[in-house]
């Protein structure tokens, strides 16, 4: 049974930030239908529009859905159904979209995995998964070429980054990285792209599979609230409601307008927002499989994208740019950034950059997280306020509870975040116990998502956000939030970015220990002692760092956030020293 349909007893939701919506936005009806026939509605009203964009070759709706026919047929044809689960394993390439909306019309699963995952990561996934066929970008085929025996794997379907460019970047590419790539062996277990789809004229039967849109359709992995990795089971539903959403709050965007996807596919930032959204609504995404922040304004150029998303450290790249001195930015029309916090400092430099660029484009902030398909709140135009993460989505809801007691708490009090939308989560994958603890029934009848994120809400509805629950730190009695502590250290001229993490003391339980990134041309004990005294004059005691460590830079995750687990385990010796 789902857990849409065990609600009771269910009572009204207070939503101070209805008035930002029209009735209609918030009463959203969600079709019966599946991810692939919303996009092939797109389609069918703009077949000529472009649907993706990769190395500057354009491919429009027509063609685009019917790769996806061919790829479905072709699954169809490796005896793949309706509930299989399929792993795909690559970056931003076409035929990671033609794999997912090609595996979605066949009502099958895809299971979507980092291709920088480690040989042992991968291995575990696929077993935990039970995925018998695998698509994967053919250069890390030395990941599985130990192991894939010990799986259950049948066939593995190998792409490569170069079969959907264009005939003089085909050429150039494998001239320059070709010869670097491992041949696997000419089995009947491997199939290259090209093989793959040839499979399709194999198929005669018309493919008429049944299903709607609380059909589970892709696997995200997650750390969960409790941090251990896990495997996300998302319904069709989630993206259809995500589309219409994203809809109704940007809306400036229109069709044949494009997405920029630097937030890779095995994200559900980057896989929602990014990619499924704008086909869903006519736009296009321009996919990005390997990004270099140090020509990030290069690629602004190329593409002119209307929309971009991503972490704020993207954002702070492009500002710091500076290949091409007369950059004019008037085809954006929103910035988001998510993921991580965005501090005013950074705000107020990114905005003064678009500004400079002949942009009217202002940064802003959404939150959300795997369990609930990525995006749960979102500000945009003006319903915006500086420092926080906007509005819940229309048809989402947000409230900020006391996590011992799961009683709502006022406005402007800090709680955690937990959320209540029909993009929730079916759950995890075989794994009932991390379910339920995340998913809880409350005495309003409705499901609520239990984040483990802080913040607090206030009077308008506006959701702020102020990090991990694992991050807050306790000392001496007092709650400590490392986002406060950071924002007030990268005020200070000197400095370009930092970090808090928690430590043990053992008297006052922890203190915050600041890792931080000096700019270009400050360096040397005086400044380091000026640091120290500014956060004595600009916060309290309690909050002032017991440590001060400085990094030329910080180490990053796969996603390109701070990882903060590497920062605890850190030895706290200046890189200058």
């Amino acid at each position: 049974m789902s857990i849409f349909d065990i609600f009771r007893r269910k009572k009204e939701i207070p939503a101070p930030w209805s008035k930002y919506y029209k009735e209609e936005d918030l009463n959203i009806k969600i079709s019966n239908i599946s991810m692939y026939e919303q996009v092939k509605r797109s389609g069918a009203k703009y077949p000529n529009y472009t649907a993706y964009e990769y190395f500057g070759r354009k491919t429009n709706y027509k063609t685009f859905l019917k790769e996806i026919d061919a790829a479905a047929a072709a699954f169809k044809v490796m005896g793949i159904k309706k509930g299989d689960i399929i792993t795909l394993c690559m970056p931003n390439v076409p035929e990671v979209l033609i794999s997912l909306y090609g595996l979605n019309k066949l009502g099958a699963i895809a299971n979507m995995l980092h291709p920088l995952s480690a040989e042992e990561e991968i291995k575990e996934n696929l077993l935990s998964t039970k995925s018998e066929y695998l698509v994967m970008i053919d250069m890390f085929y030395h990941k599985i070429e130990k192991n894939i025996e010990e799986t259950k794997v049948k066939k593995v379907i190998f792409v490569s980054a170069s079969d959907s460019m264009g005939i003089l970047m085909k050429i150039g590419y494998k001239l320059t990285q070709g010869r670097k790539f491992l041949k696997y062996p000419k089995k009947d277990q491997f199939l290259n792209w090209k093989q793959f789809m040839k499979l399709s004229k194999k198929s005669i039967e018309r493919i008429d599979i049944k299903f709607g849109k609380d059909t589970p359709a892709v696997i995200i992995h997650s750390g969960g609230t409790s941090g251990t990795p896990k495997n996300v089971v998302i319904q069709n539903r989630a993206f259809l409601l995500a589309a219409k959403q994203e809809q109704i709050s940007l809306k400036k965007l229109r069709p044949g307008d494009c997405c920029l996807a630097i937030m890779p596919n095995f994200h559900g930032f980057g896989l929602s927002v990014l990619m499924h959204t704008p086909l869903a609504l006519g736009c296009y995404t321009i996919l990005v499989p390997q990004f270099n922040s140090k020509k990030f304004d290069i690629l602004f150029k190329k593409t002119k994208p209307t929309c971009v998303l991503g972490v704020p450290t993207l954002f702070e790249a492009l500002s710091e740019n500076n290949n091409i001195k007369h950059l004019d930015l008037s085809f954006l029309k929103y910035a988001v950034s998510g993921g991580d916090l965005l501090n005013s400092n950074l705000e107020n430099k990114i905005n003064e950059y678009f500004k400079a660029h002949n942009s009217q484009a202002r940064i802003t902030q959404g939150y959300g997280l795997s369990e609930a398909l990525a995006a749960v709140c979102l500000a945009a135009d003006d319903v915006n306020k500086s420092g926080s993460v906007g509005i819940p989505l229309a048809g989402n809801h947000v409230k900020i509870i006391d996590p011992a007691t799961r009683e709502t708490l006022p406005y402007n009090e800090v709680g955690e975040i937990v959320i209540h939308t029909k993009a929730l989560m079916m759950g995890y994958l075989n794994n009932e116990a991390e379910t339920n603890e995340a998913l809880q029934v409350h005495k309003d009848g409705h499901v609520w998502l239990h984040t483990g994120d802080l913040g607090y809400m206030d009077e308008d509805g506006f959701v702020f956000y102020k990090g991990r629950q694992k991050r807050m730190i306790i000392s001496s009695g007092y709650n400590v939030f490392p986002s406060h502590i950071e924002e007030v250290i990268e005020a200070h001229p000197a400095v370009l970015q930092c970090t808090v993490v928690g430590i043990p003391h053992s008297y006052k339980g922890e203190v915050p220990k600041a890792f931080i990134v000096l700019k270009e041309g400050f360096h040397g004990l005086f400044i380091k002692s000026e640091i120290k005294e500014y956060c004595k004059k600009n916060m309290a005691k309690y909050m002032v760092p017991a440590e001060f460590v400085y990094r030329k830079k910080l180490p990053k995750t796969k996603l390109g956030k701070v990882d903060f687990i590497k920062l605890q385990s850190d030895i706290g010796v200046d890189d200058d020293e």
